[in-house]
């Protein structure tokens, strides 16, 4: 079998993201034939070589698994909490498979998790520039107006670093002024960091008050509950796994329009003896020196 990147074949094998297996490997964490790696281009083959992750031996990879599950509020995105608080994992009880939740949701909020043990389709998925595209319904305090809406669409700095553009359309409102009533908006955006649509809100005065994900690309259910789950259909997994033709393609200039022909125009003929002084003119130019050229809860 050819060789493969050792972070492919971790991600292959169900144990993590192709993300997490990275820094698992630059930890120190990962072993091939008992040699420590810390090297992302090294590669091996997951047949012939003995591939162990935090003295595990990776085995024949397991059937993959794609799973949508309704996050409720106060549950952690995570397999397992120091604290003991329920994760998203402890929710599908029964399966077998190692699976793992993809991208963040945090405790507070609620909505569309997908947990599988596929470590490359998590990697497609999950990507802050090519990655699906996440919609959320938000509710935020008082009534923003459409300036600041616009202003948080074309992005803002963020604990030192700018926002990625993202589309943002009012649902509905409550109440007129702007620091009364609720309003509802529809956010989509593919960049993910912690609790970023939250301090996105709350860094122009509207701090929000629910927050729920209801699709990951275009993968949606709104009639699973808090709790319940589900398996993938085959043509939603094929959704996911072809993420990038979600991705805007880049502005392209528009050609410059073709110049006009310059006109011509006659030449009025001279007299033969201002001809005649031309040329002596030339040929005193001639004789100078040239110039040099500048250089430019599973639902049953």
């Amino acid at each position: 079998m050819a060789q493969e990147r050792l972070q492919k074949i971790i991600a292959k094998a169900g144990i993590a993201s192709r993300r997490r297996a990275e820094e698992m490997i630059r930890s120190g964490l990962v072993t091939v034939n008992g040699r420590v790696i810390t090297e992302l281009g090294t590669r091996a083959d997951s047949k012939s070589d003995h591939v162990k992750v935090d003295g595990k031996l990776i085995t024949r990879p397991e059937k993959l698994r794609y799973i949508l599950i309704y996050k409720p509020r106060q549950v952690m995105t995570t397999v397992n909490d120091p604290e003991g608080r329920p994760t998203v994992v402890d929710m599908v009880k029964g399966v077998k498979e190692r699976v793992f939740p993809v991208g963040r949701l945090d405790f507070q909020s609620e909505g569309l998790i997908l947990l599988t043990n596929d470590g490359e389709l998590a990697f497609k998925v999950s990507h802050p520039k090519h990655g699906s595209v996440k919609t959320y319904h938000v509710k935020v305090r008082g009534v923003p107006q459409e300036r600041i809406i616009e202003k948080l669409s074309r992005g803002i700095t963020l604990d030192g670093k700018r926002t990625a553009p993202c589309e943002i359309s009012r649902l509905r409102t409550t109440g007129r002024g702007e620091d009364e009533g609720n309003s509802w908006f529809e956010v989509k955006l593919r960049e993910g960091r912690t609790q970023q649509i939250r301090k996105m809100f709350s860094a122009v005065g509207h701090p929000v008050v629910k927050l729920r994900r209801v699709a990951i690309g275009q993968v949606r259910d709104a009639t699973l509950e808090a709790g319940q789950w589900r398996d993938l259909t085959p043509r939603e997994v094929r959704l996911l796994a072809a993420v990038e033709s979600e991705a805007k393609p880049r502005a392209t200039r528009k050609p410059a329009p073709p110049r006009a022909a310059a006109k011509k125009t006659k030449v009025p003929a001279t007299p033969r003896s201002a001809n005649a002084a031309a040329k002596r003119a030339t040929a005193r130019r001639t004789d100078a020196p040239a110039r040099k050229p500048s250089r430019g809860t599973r639902r049953g």
